[in-house]
């Protein structure tokens, strides 16, 4: 069978001279086998399709020519669904440079879910997160679905997730019920059951093995990895140990590795452990990049944590490990570095595979077993092994790739062999029959205004992928139960025959909170204003007892013992308990609570953020994280105080907010409003005697940039804000500034 190529295939389907001339410039001149299946199921012709393939086997430049034929050719609408906000970001830079010459634009939509969202409006293709979108569908963005043409799902096998799975899953079959004639391009990896996705989607299926990269798997044992098709490879690398072996083998063949363990610990550890390994096959030249990487990765040294420490020592010789627990600037340092060839090893947990798209020579699968809470150590899904195996083979630099799974014995290899190379990945099923995932989508439909009652609800459910695989279960009794605890709650109301959202029921829709979640705010607020009792410690502790609210598990003896005295300290504060509510019922969940709330709380005591990680065990990426939502949610709780007519109570709640995201205490919420200005900063100038913006007229520009960390621009940026907000006075000198707050009781030198 010839090569489709793609020049012909565009002009085929009347393309314009200069889109084709820009798809020709990326380089590709014939397309692959399954793209070329894919054109030939009509997917230029508007046909919706599944397609079910291997990591780089071409899903993306299918994804764009569907979007630029809706565009150029119909002057439609596209939307590009990812599961992650990485991803989404990844693609809308790809997207902006290939897409803008076209004139097309390109936004982008991942941010909080109640933001403004007008703007993007002006845009041909959104790339958004299945959360954004869905936000704006609750928030009734008609615009969005007028000219739709056709939709992207990027990664749609993550239906499968208990957590993304049901927003996904409601979100297409919403697009599908509101605009029947879009084209939807949904993008997979191999799936057993891609059929059933695509009967629901009413798609085409491509659905194909190949990949442009052959990938060779096998299991590694004994000093040689033994491979299912390709016979056998002796590893002869003097190494202290095994994956230091195999590590070092790619590395002369002028590889790079990923290689996979079942916890963030794990991580780190191997890491270090193949650090050694790493050094010595690096030139004079990336020694030195290394050693520059090294300090951009560690930050500043007051903020650097062990982990900070730990990682910057591993880059130095070309090694790293990549978790949730890292700043997102040292994820992103990483990235770009191990796709530039300067990181030549990094060790990850399976989430890397599934959220990044970094490709390697070889990907060593270390551990197969992960521990689960009630279970033990238990093996991974067959798909994640899948996933972390796709990830081999880099195009324009492999001829191959190779997937190793290490075994510690004989029986232990052959049952890698049969659970995970030849087996098929599980099939996906849908979650969206947990009551949690229907009771928030369900007032999200009738605050939406899309169901007014029981029997629309089971009308839009047949249009799902639940139903279409008929798992369905006991429906109707569910439905029922919801719409009763919904009208209990005072989330809707009833008039007529039909259900209409009450303002806590709308208001709880566009924060995109569970509807539970609203009712601990909503008793919080009663107890603080019927007893004054405003405490940060107890407020934080409220968003912590939230079901939105992620908590900090990992609890150690060392740590019990302190969260006890902590419990001790702090129990007059807390608004919620054991004994007054059934939420904390859960002994190990109520220490989760009490861990989160800590953490919180001496963030906003300005304790520094070394220690934070260091005493409880956490990554900075945790803390930012974990604020990040208490964030959202005290905004939530401003919201719904607010509702409740309690307005005084909302200038605390926000003032604590702005605590919580810069980790500040309360003295210095004035200082931090200036752009630039976060905890560091702001404690800086308070410590030189600047407490309020107007103290700033007593400070030359001068001066202020001779403070540590302030530096000449930001000084003059600083007076710039100044005047846009008429703080500024004629100055005087810095110390009348001194002499002004020196009877202060405030005032501390």
């Amino acid at each position: 069978m010839g090569l489709m190529l793609l020049k012909k295939a565009l002009q085929d389907h009347d393309f314009p001279a200069k889109a084709v001339d820009i798809f020709l410039q990326t380089g590709i001149k014939s397309l692959y086998p399954p793209q070329a299946e894919a054109v030939k199921k009509g997917v230029l012709k508007g046909k919706s399709l599944l397609m079910s393939v291997p990591t780089a086997a071409g899903k993306t430049l299918i994804a764009e020519l569907a979007m630029a034929r809706a565009i150029l050719l119909h002057n439609g609408r596209c939307l590009y669904i990812a599961p992650l906000k990485a991803l989404a970001s990844e693609k809308y830079q790809e997207f902006k440079k290939k897409f803008e010459p076209l004139g097309v634009q390109v936004g982008l939509a991942i941010g909080d879910m109640d933001s403004p969202s007008r703007y993007l409006n002006r845009y041909q293709i959104i790339v958004a997160t299945a959360e954004k979108v869905d936000s704006l569908l609750r928030s009734k963005a008609k615009w969005l679905l007028n000219g739709l043409s056709a939709v992207v799902l990027d990664e749609i096998h993550f239906i499968n997730d208990g957590a993304r799975g049901p927003t996904l899953e409601i979100l297409t079959t919403r697009i599908k019920q509101l605009n029947k004639d879009v084209q939807f391009i949904a993008l997979s990896a191999t799936v057993k059951n891609a059929s059933d996705i695509a009967g629901w989607l009413g798609a085409e299926l491509v659905h194909s093995a190949w990949r442009p990269i052959p990938l060779k798997e096998g299991v590694y044992y004994n000093g040689q990895i033994v491979f299912e098709h390709d016979g056998t490879r002796k590893i002869v690398e003097e190494a202290p140990d095994e994956v230091s072996q195999l590590t070092l083998d790619t590395l002369r063949g002028k590889g790079q590795v990923l290689i996979f363990v079942g916890s963030r610990r794990s991580a780190q550890a191997v890491a270090r452990q193949v650090a050694g390994s790493v050094a010595k096959v690096l030139t004079d030249e990336e020694k030195q990049k290394l050693q520059a990487l090294s300090k951009k990765v560690l930050g500043s040294s007051r903020d650097a944590t062990k982990i900070c420490h730990k990682l910057a020592d591993c880059v130095k010789h070309g090694a790293a490990f990549h978790h949730a627990g890292l700043k997102p600037r040292q994820r992103e340092l990483i990235e770009t570095n191990f796709k530039e060839n300067l990181i030549k090893v990094i060790g990850c947990t399976p989430t890397l595979a599934a959220g990044v798209n970094l490709p390697a020579r070889r990907a060593i699968i270390r551990d197969c077993k992960r521990f689960e809470a009630g279970v033990g150590a238990a093996y991974i899904p067959t798909s994640e092994y899948k996933q972390c195996a796709g990830r081999a083979g880099r195009p324009q630099y492999d001829d191959y790739g190779e997937a190793v799974l290490v075994a510690k014995s004989a029986s232990e290899s052959a049952t890698l062999f049969e659970r995970y190379i030849q087996a098929d990945p599980e099939p996906i099923y849908s979650k969206l029959g947990e009551e949690t995932a229907l009771r928030t989508h369900l007032l999200a439909s009738i605050a939406g205004g899309y169901v007014h009652d029981v029997k629309g609800m089971l009308e839009f459910l047949e249009h799902t992928f639940m139903h279409h695989q008929q798992e369905d279960p006991d429906t109707l009794h569910i439905i029922t139960e919801i719409f009763d605890f919904l009208e209990r709650e005072k989330f809707i109301e009833k008039s007529g025959y039909r259900f209409f959202a009450t303002p806590l029921g709308a208001l709880t829709s566009r924060l995109y909170i569970d509807p539970l979640t609203a009712i601990t705010l909503r008793e919080g607020i009663d107890i603080m204003t019927e007893e004054a009792r405003f405490s940060p410690v107890g407020v934080l502790h409220l968003m912590t007892c939230t079901a939105d609210c992620p908590r900090m598990s990992n609890i150690g003896k060392a740590l019990y013992e302190h969260i006890e005295h902590f419990a001790t300290d702090y129990h007059e504060d807390f608004l919620l308990t054991p004994q007054n509510s059934a939420l904390l019922d859960d002994f190990y969940g109520y220490l989760a609570t009490l861990k989160t709330t800590w953490v919180a709380y001496q963030w906003i005591e300005e304790e520094r953020e070394d220690k934070l990680c260091d005493f409880f065990n956490v990554g900075p990426g945790d803390i930012y994280r974990h604020t990040d939502s208490i964030q959202w949610l005290l905004y939530a709780c401003t919201r719904i105080a607010e509702l409740m007519g309690k307005k005084r109570l909302t200038f605390d709640l926000e003032a604590l907010r702005t605590r919580v995201r810069h980790g500040i205490k309360e003295e210095l919420l004035e200082l931090v409003q200036l752009k630039g200005v976060g905890r560091i900063r702001a404690r800086l100038l308070f410590e030189k005697g600047i407490r309020r913006l107007k103290d700033l007229n007593y400070v030359s520009k001068d001066e202020l940039a001779a403070f540590p960390t302030i530096g000449k621009a930001l000084a003059e940026d600083i007076k710039k804000q100044l005047v846009a907000r008429k703080e500024l006075r004629p100055r005087a000198s810095v110390d009348a500034l001194v002499t002004e707050n020196a009877g202060s009781d405030e005032w501390v030198e």
